[in-house]
């Protein structure tokens, strides 16, 4: 005999109540907020290019709220602008120096940045 497709009623005999919780719902049934502007930016992308192994993440203009120098073109990050925050995967000293050498780039900076080593 082939399987029914349709759910089985739960054990109290209320349709869509499974021992006293609606169905389908866990815990308190409190849903969080979805952030979409933070779950757009915060992921981390990995690239690899001739000067190294490199992790790339985007940060919007409504998290941008410092000044930075862009290493590319010399001039200010400004609050307000999205741009990238760039470091080192393969650093010498281990991922932690890597992290806490990142740098905040203007997006179009990184995108042209040459691999000549200065």
């Amino acid at each position: 005999m082939p399987r029914s497709n349709r759910p089985r009623r739960p054990a109290s005999g209320k349709p869509g109540v499974a021992g006293g919780k609606p169905a389908g719902k866990k815990g308190n049934g409190d849903v969080p907020e979805l952030d979409l502007e933070r779950a757009r930016a915060g992921i981390a992308r990995r690239e690899s290019a001739p000067d190294g192994e490199w992790t790339v993440r985007t940060m919007t203009a409504r998290n941008a709220e410092k000044t930075y120098i862009c290493p590319g073109c010399s001039t200010a990050v400004v609050p307000g602008i999205a741009h990238l925050v760039v470091w080192k995967d393969d650093h010498i000293f281990g991922a932690a120096a890597g992290l806490a050498e990142r740098r905040h780039w203007h997006t179009n900076c990184w995108l042209s940045r040459t691999y000549r080593y200065r």
